[in-house]
């Protein structure tokens, strides 16, 4: 779902639990648009901007109250809107975030009980007429997302979370897909690379011809 209007530009947002293995495909997507003729614009969320990125340094590592948590991930989005997402819609430039909004709602709402009503409001707030135009959900079960981060790296604040968190976490996601099953592809992270990869080219050579039928409607 957009409302940008006639511009060009498509905003690609790629979501799933810590360890669902989503980051490993991003680069492969940005290549593909690429080797398409498209420019693109790879971002992430909490971050994308200088002061976006301070505010993932204190997000990730710091305590605090549920609330504040919230708010500074909208006060990153809303600089990170304001200063490379919507500039480069706007030129006609492809934009692919790791993180958006769905995030705040399965990890602040799903994972720390939030009230959704309150990341509702803020939505509506801080992007009331931006929603990316693909979501790519990348979905495991828990137990294979746990394996895999205690395989890789030193975990921050939410990647150390029980299992309850992330189930929480992952059902809030699941519950966003059904609310907007237009925007919404969930892709099985199970498998293998080359598997996800030939998924993705499909999906990503489906939107390209979508974006070109709806240009030439336009022309």
């Amino acid at each position: 779902m957009t409302n940008k209007g006639q511009q060009a530009g498509q905003f690609i947002s790629f979501e799933g639990i810590d360890g669902a293995g989503k980051s490993t495909h991003i680069r492969f997507v940005q290549e593909a648009l690429n080797q398409r003729g498209i420019q693109v614009v790879t971002t992430r969320e909490p971050g994308g901007t200088p002061l976006g990125e301070a505010l993932r340094a204190l997000l990730l590592k710091e305590k605090m109250h549920l609330e504040t948590e919230a708010l500074l991930m909208f006060a990153s989005r809303r600089e990170h809107i304001a200063q490379v997402i919507q500039p480069a819609l706007d030129a006609g430039t492809w934009v692919i975030s790791d993180r958006f909004t769905d995030a705040t709602f399965a990890y602040q709402g799903g994972g720390r009980k939030l009230d959704l009503h309150k990341l509702n409001t803020l939505e509506q707030w801080v992007h009331p007429h931006l929603q990316p135009d693909l979501t790519l959900l990348f979905d495991v079960p828990i137990e294979v997302a746990r394996a895999r981060l205690d395989a890789t790296r030193t975990l921050d604040k939410f990647e150390q979370e029980q299992s309850d968190f992330f189930n929480d976490t992952r059902n809030e996601y699941l519950r966003r897909v059904a609310e907007f099953p237009q925007r919404f592809k969930v892709i099985d992270s199970t498998r293998s690379i080359e598997a996800i990869q030939e998924e993705l080219s499909e999906i990503i050579d489906a939107l390209c011809v979508k974006v070109a039928n709806a240009s030439t409607t336009i022309a």
